[in-house]
């Protein structure tokens, strides 16, 4: 679910003292699109809102998640938006969250 090599790689690129402002960031600028896509999800956007979500997840290490972002962006492409299941992508957003809180501690 968590890519924890790539955390640690994160940590080093952007240094001890400001990851927990990336990550606090990231996990804003995140839910301000899960937000949006749980209470009203715009087809014309859709492929738009999950690069987004897709390129933030890879960066922080959310694996699980940046792959259903870039089926699901994938889908927007091929005119195919209302297929996307949102339920399942947020789901996963709050399940690697819950466990990156929980285990960062101790990865790195």
């Amino acid at each position: 679910m968590i890519n924890w090599p790539r955390v640690t790689q994160l940590k080093d690129e952007v240094g001890a003292e400001d990851f927990g402002e990336v990550v606090q960031l990231f996990l804003e600028e995140v839910d301000e699109v899960i937000q949006r896509l749980r209470v009203a999800p715009d087809p014309a956007s859709l492929g738009g809102d999950l690069h987004f979500l897709k390129g933030s997840a890879l960066s922080l290490g959310f694996q699980s998640f940046s792959i259903l972002c870039q089926d699901g962006e994938r889908m927007a492409a091929a005119g195919r938006a209302s297929e996307v299941d949102l339920a399942a992508i947020i789901r996963n957003f709050e399940q690697s969250r819950d466990v990156f809180q929980a285990e960062l501690a101790a990865h790195i």
